[in-house]
């Protein structure tokens, strides 16, 4: 690099399922005004991939810069060194906070080296009705329709703003509130992560967004409407479908909104100017592209291709809107941030910083990205496997126009070219030409080093932490967290 890039502090925002395509800066049919202005003048990654189709798959590259179940064949980061420990040990002040995703919490790991952390499972609880909940998700709509009228009538005599939901089913507000705290309390240099839940199912936005992104044409009845045909089981028509897509949209701008509030608490507490931005999804979310919503275990580019926004301080003076064409990962996220802060990233890390193409705009040819699904006995099995042993693993491996997906057990393969098939709908695999002959070659041998990574894992684990576990469980979750991941539809 050819200059200083140090900040002083650093924001990583996480957003649970948000697909590249679902805001402005990858589709300029989205609105998204706060993400697109953040874009205006930072670096838009074009070809981010996550590691995995599931936060616990995704997550460990995102915090760790390790790939899911390479060190324990287990989710979680309990076993390797963590961004917030390594900023921590270099004297940075380090602030987490999930909206109560299950699968991020102490229990996982992923409190380790963080001064302040807050999970916020505990707010959702095991009490009665999270346990109704736990089986009846859009209770949450419900409360949602019910009190919408009253909030206009209170916002139109109070001459108050309208513009949050009635029920905070997502627990914006905890982690708004707790992250603008962290914000204003803290002195530099400091790290805060912040991961919203708005966009992951049930989508629950506060009306004003669906008539937003609907131009007024839909209202909260839909959003409840859309919900019961899928919580009922029933086949998902045209409009059902059109009628979700737009809730998980009106979503996308409900987080959008809350960043620009984040961004205005920067603003007021003066660190605006000292303050790098990173935003990205932890994987993306499924309309049936491939057969089914949400996001089960499979590995095309609407659960695995993320968006990815750096936007540096204005006082590096290097701002300027830059698109970047090569593949990158999610574990590029740790090394990026330590190099911010001048500090030495991990030797285990697998990602590299990404501070050489945001600031120099180096183009320099970039390893394909790996991500990983275990697959039960159907794709819709539940629960989400906590160890590679639980189902059959697949791996995909990608750059800027390929995709190869192998089912490892069975040893079928696909192959994709994204650019003439962005949905990856024709699979090339079975009568490939010469040159898709030898990206399925070096693709494979990508992939298979990748398998024995994690087979050797699984072996040294075997070896070690389960010799001394007469039969092998996972320690079970507290009665907090496991309602939160059935609230989530994970039993």
């Amino acid at each position: 690099m050819n200059m200083d890039t140090s900040v002083s502090n650093v924001i990583l925002i996480t957003v649970d399922s948000l697909r590249a395509d679902a805001i402005g800066p990858y589709n300029n049919n989205q609105q998204t005004p706060v993400l697109d202005e953040i874009a205006a003048t930072g670096t838009t990654f074009e070809h981010a991939f996550a590691t995995g189709n599931w936060t616990p798959f995704s997550f460990p590259s995102l915090l760790a810069s390790r790939p899911v179940f390479a060190d324990t064949g287990e989710i979680g980061v309990t076993a390797v060194p963590t961004l917030a420990q390594t900023l921590t040990d270099a004297g940075i002040a380090t602030g987490g906070f999930n909206a109560a995703n299950g699968f991020l919490t102490e229990h996982w790991g992923y409190d380790a080296g963080f001064n302040t952390f807050d999970s916020f499972v505990a707010s959702v609880g095991s009490n009665i009705y999270s346990r109704y909940l736990a089986t009846h998700p859009t209770i949450e709509a419900w409360l949602q329709l019910a009190g919408a009228p009253f909030r206009r009538i209170q916002s139109a005599v109070t001459g108050g703003s309208h513009d949050r939901p009635f029920f905070d089913a997502s627990r914006l507000f905890d982690v708004e509130r707790a992250a603008q705290s962290f914000i204003t309390e803290t002195d530099a240099p400091f790290f805060l992560w912040i991961h919203y839940m708005d966009t992951h199912t049930p989508y629950v936005p506060a009306p004003r967004y669906i008539r937003e992104v609907s131009n007024g044409l839909v209202g909260t009845h839909r959003m409840l409407l859309a919900h019961t045909q899928t919580g009922l089981g029933r086949e998902v028509g045209e409009r059902t479908l059109k009628d979700l897509r737009t809730l998980y949209h009106a979503a996308v701008r409900q987080v959008d909104a809350s960043i620009g509030r984040i961004r205005e608490t920067l603003k007021t507490a003066n660190h605006a100017d000292e303050t790098a931005l990173i935003i990205a999804g932890d994987h993306g979310e499924e309309f049936q592209e491939h057969g089914h919503l949400a996001h089960y275990p499979k590995l095309y580019d609407e659960l695995i291709q993320t968006p990815l926004l750096i936007h540096l301080p204005d006082s590096l003076s290097v701002q300027q809107r830059r698109r970047v064409r090569n593949q990158v990962g999610l574990d590029d996220i740790p090394p990026t941030i330590t190099s911010l802060f001048s500090v030495d990233s991990m030797s285990s890390w697998t990602g590299s910083s990404l501070l050489p193409t945001t600031v120099d705009n180096d183009s320099s040819p970039t390893d394909p990205v790996v991500s990983i699904a275990v697959r039960g006995e159907t794709v819709t099995t539940q629960p989400i496997p906590r160890r590679i042993e639980d189902g059959e693993l697949l791996v995909s491996v990608r750059d800027h126009t390929w995709t190869y997906i192998e089912h490892v057990d069975t040893e079928e393969i696909e192959l994709y070219n994204r650019s003439a098939d962005p949905t990856q709908q024709i699979d090339l695999s079975v009568d490939p030409t010469a040159l898709q002959q030898r990206v399925i070659d070096q693709f494979a041998a990508v992939a298979a080093e990748h398998v024995v990574t994690l087979r050797e894992a699984v072996t040294n684990t075997n070896e070690t932490v389960r010799g001394s576990n007469n039969n092998g469980d996972t320690v079970g979750e507290n009665s907090a967290v496991e309602a939160r991941l059935s609230a989530l539809g994970y039993k």
